[in-house]
């Protein structure tokens, strides 16, 4: 997995910001890291009007509205998780810098927070097995055994993606992967009262054997040099076939659901592929 200490992202120095039209300054490869020095450095700013009266979302910073970054936030309604898996990062003007580096563009873009946007994503594997015998299905070049993970079809974009999504102020992020997975996997808004209690109690005893493989930065489109995602991600692994009776139905922000056999090849959302990587390692399946 992705240790961003000498790693460089790719995905949020793209020239458009996503769901806008909005450019952003392109920044070479050798000026990403703050420690390198840029004087002129001065990008556009944009926060999307779509956060305007949202709940959920900060306000501009300004003497009235200024985060304790670096800290969980308590007040009297919510609280407010501000604390990143990279350690402290850097406050500079009165706003939160990227860990990462320079990304083109300042302000929040259609993130809701100032500084980590935590999410959770659950990922759910299975073997590959021969549908006459049970037996694991091995790669004819590796000789290794096949997983499968269950993948969603984004709404907004239209790429394959781990089922998860962000963590509710005050919520955990083993509860927000169980949610988000019930959510776009399974449906779960639409099911009736009975059939939501069963299934999430199956989802629970698969997720209490789940294994956290990864939490930190998520180089995501979305990012910019003042917000930013981090994520757990949990993976939860059926050895036999107990997951085979699920019912996958997509819902939520997902138009698809499938299981989806586990390659190098997969183009997945956002840096997903480094997360399923990460899996095959750990079950020492085909990658």
């Amino acid at each position: 997995m992705t240790t961003w200490s000498n790693k460089i992202h790719s995905k949020c120095r793209g020239e458009i910001y996503p769901r806008s039209d909005q450019k952003r300054l392109i920044v070479p490869i050798d000026k990403v890291k703050w420690s390198v020095s840029w004087p002129d450095y001065d990008p556009p700013a944009y926060t999307s009007k779509s956060l305007n009266g949202q709940p959920w979302a900060d306000l501009e910073i300004s003497e009235q509205f200024s985060p304790k970054f670096n800290e969980v936030e308590h007040d009297e309604y919510v609280v407010r998780n501000r604390v990143s898996y990279m350690g402290d990062y850097q406050i500079a003007n009165g706003y939160p810098l990227n860990p990462v580096g320079r990304t083109g563009l300042k302000g929040r873009g259609v993130l809701g927070r100032w500084g980590p946007n935590h999410a959770a994503d659950f990922i759910l594997t299975r073997w590959l097995r021969d549908q006459a015998n049970g037996q694991k299905i091995l790669n004819e070049d590796t000789k290794k055994p096949i997983l499968q993970f269950v993948g969603i079809q984004r709404r907004k974009g239209d790429e394959w993606a781990i089922p998860g999504g962000m963590v509710d102020a005050g919520e955990d992020p083993a509860h927000a992967a169980q949610r988000e997975f019930l959510e776009e996997a399974m449906d779960s808004e639409n099911l009736e009262q009975n059939e939501l209690e069963d299934i999430m109690k199956l989802v629970k005893e698969m997720f209490d054997q789940g294994l956290l493989i990864y939490q930190g930065y998520v180089d995501d489109s979305r990012n910019t040099d003042n917000a930013w995602i981090e994520t757990s991600a949990i993976n939860c692994h059926a050895e036999f076939q107990e997951v085979d009776h699920w019912h996958l139905k997509a819902g939520s922000d997902a138009k698809n659901v499938a299981w989806i056999e586990i390659t190098s090849s997969l183009n997945l959302f956002a840096s997903h592929i480094d997360l399923i990587e990460a899996v095959a390692n750990r079950h020492q399946a085909h990658w």
